[in-house]
């Protein structure tokens, strides 16, 4: 698979595109634009900034990673797994602080796609990702309480981490807004029914029915409720592309942050992909689909955007709908430009109670709570702990933290495994018996001769077996049977040569038998060969006893002499 090779592009996928292809993914397109509107807006006042900016990033990101992506029906632009850490970047250091995380975080997504580094998504535990988007869930949720209950923060009130927004919500509620619930409530209620409709309710979105009814609503009847025009200005032209001042301390502040966009972008655009490509039986590429979601996310911070990725939902809708190639992506995006051109101030009119209620749902979508309970009630205590400390960090203090926090924990737990899984039995029998190459045979273990058989992975967390492994003093010949090594490192080869030393200071032979593939490979390279001798190398167990054989007689023939 080639490294980049934009879907678009690509023969195979356009190979007979006609008008009624076009014709699906115009429909698909215009339907998912539909999805996307209220959506983007709601994820832009999640995330701090104005909702024009969601829409920016829909269009800018949603038309680039299209174009370029590596899957045919990838939909991409503001997801809520952004809003919590582009909130934060936000409050400590502004829009110039975020475009500068946005055109690094594509700067390292197009970074990762060159190296090749997508397949290794795929080694970020389970137990995190479920615990961190749980975490983002519930802070969504604890930071849209405002607006869903109509409270008013006293002035000066520093509500930026959750905790700060539980705290603020818990001191406000003396200004509580009942008719701000009343909306709320209504636009709830439309989210959570509409779907069930006979033959719309598949069909409409429902956040575009909650949008239209609680406008309505608040419209007709006067009540007193705070609209996003309220709050907000609202442009209506898609803005011109600038580079803010770049400054080396600022840059240093937000790596972190950086790396967290690149590494959630990349997680959730290509499980986004891997979920598309279920439904249509496709195979994505995982490269290029990191290199468009760079040049998408720099494209997105030149025209003032936020963080895009891959959306699950969304992808899901343009599939369900027939889009079936970029081109539903790329329409998708178009709609939205003609919307904000054209139908953008009315956007002023919305409900914040309403928008508060479309990312409660979000929430609920994304908060994974079955799979969360399945995991504490099924798992591993170390796999619950992960989980459990990866959502804490999430809610207390942000993504970078648990992630950060949580994959440290992660390796750690599988090295102290996958040292524990390393085992070395000593043959103690005068006849035993080996099963190699398929058969099961009795072999007969000459006196003065010890083998060892040694299992699992040989690396720095597990090298110490090698300690245990000591020469008797009637033990003339020691042969490690290594055939269930497939893997050593460094310090493994060291510990060898540690073992090898014991053993000629104590008159004794070390053989190895039977290495695979990479085990050869890493003795050859290190020169351990060259030291042992290659006659003390054997191919299997037999050879290596043979050889043992042939050492003891030399031995006692040079003793009798």
């Amino acid at each position: 698979m080639k490294l980049f090779q934009p879907k678009l592009l690509s023969r195979d996928v356009m190979k007979g595109y006609n008008a009624s292809s076009l014709l699906r993914d115009l429909i698909a397109g215009i339907i998912v634009a539909i999805i996307a509107l209220p959506l983007s807006i709601a994820l832009a006042i999640a995330s701090g900034v104005s909702p024009e900016q969601g829409i920016y990033t829909a269009i800018v990101a949603g038309f680039v990673i299209s174009f370029f992506g590596g899957s045919r029906v990838n939909i991409s632009g503001p997801t809520a797994a952004f809003a919590t850490i582009v909130a934060g970047i936000v409050a400590q250091f502004g829009t110039k602080g975020l475009v500068i995380a946005t055109l690094m975080a594509g700067l390292l997504l197009i970074v990762m796609g060159l190296c090749r580094i997508g397949a290794l998504i795929r080694y970020i535990p389970y137990t995190i990702t479920t615990g961190f988007t749980s975490g983002i869930a519930l802070t969504i949720v604890i930071g849209q309480i405002k607006d869903f209950l109509g409270l008013t923060f006293a002035p000066g009130t520093h509500a930026i981490e959750t905790a700060e927004k539980l705290h603020a919500v818990i001191s406000s509620l003396a200004t509580f807004n009942p008719w701000a619930l009343l909306v709320g409530l209504v636009g709830l209620a439309i989210l959570i029914a509409w779907p069930y409709v006979p033959a719309v309710g598949k069909r409409i979105p429902a956040s575009l029915i909650a949008v239209l009814a609680g406008t309505a609503l608040v419209k007709l009847t006067g009540i007193p409720v705070n609209t996003i025009g309220d709050l907000y200005e609202i442009g209506r032209t898609l803005p011109t592309p600038s580079i803010p001042a770049l400054d080396a301390g600022l840059i240093r502040e937000l790596i972190p942050s950086a790396v967290t966009i690149a590494v959630l972008a990349a997680i959730e655009s290509l499980l986004s992909c891997v979920v598309s490509d279920g439904m249509i039986s496709d195979r994505h590429n995982s490269n290029t689909e990191l290199i468009a979601q760079g040049l998408g996310n720099i494209a997105s911070g030149l025209f003032g955007g936020i963080p895009a990725t891959g959306a699950i939902a969304r992808t899901a809708a343009n599939v369900k709908n027939g889009g079936r190639t970029p081109v539903a992506g790329i329409v998708h995006a178009v709609v939205l430009l003609l919307v904000l051109l054209v139908l953008m101030p009315y956007a002023a009119w919305i409900p914040m109670p309403i928008i508060a209620a479309i990312l409660f749902v979000v929430a609920y979508n994304m908060c994974e709570w079955r799979h969360f309970v399945q995991i504490c009630r099924m798992a591993q205590p170390a796999d619950v702990l992960v989980l459990v400390l990866t959502f804490v960090l999430t809610v207390v203090f942000d993504l970078v933290v648990a992630i950060e926090v949580g994959m440290l924990l992660a390796v750690i737990l599988f090295m102290t495994r996958m040292g524990d899984a390393v085992r070395v039995r000593a043959w103690s029998a005068p006849d035993v018996y080996a099963q190699e190459n398929g058969g099961r045979h009795a072999l007969h273990l000459p006196v003065g001769c010890a083998v060892y058989e040694v299992d699992g992975p040989m690396f720095f967390a597990s090298s110490d077996v090698f300690r245990d492994i000591v020469p008797g003093e009637d033990v003339r010949v020691l042969v490690l049977r290594m055939h269930g090594v497939h893997t050593v490192d460094i310090t493994a080869m060291r510990a060898l040569r540690v073992l090898r030393a014991r053993c000629e200071e104590a008159g004794t032979t070390l053989i190895l038998s039977r290495l695979q593939e990479q085990p050869m490979a890493a003795v050859k390279k290190a020169g351990f060969d060259k030291e042992l001798g290659d006659e003390n190398i054997c191919a299997n167990i037999e050879r290596a006893l043979e050889r043992a054989c042939a050492i003891l007689e030399t031995n006692e023939a040079h003793r009798q002499a």
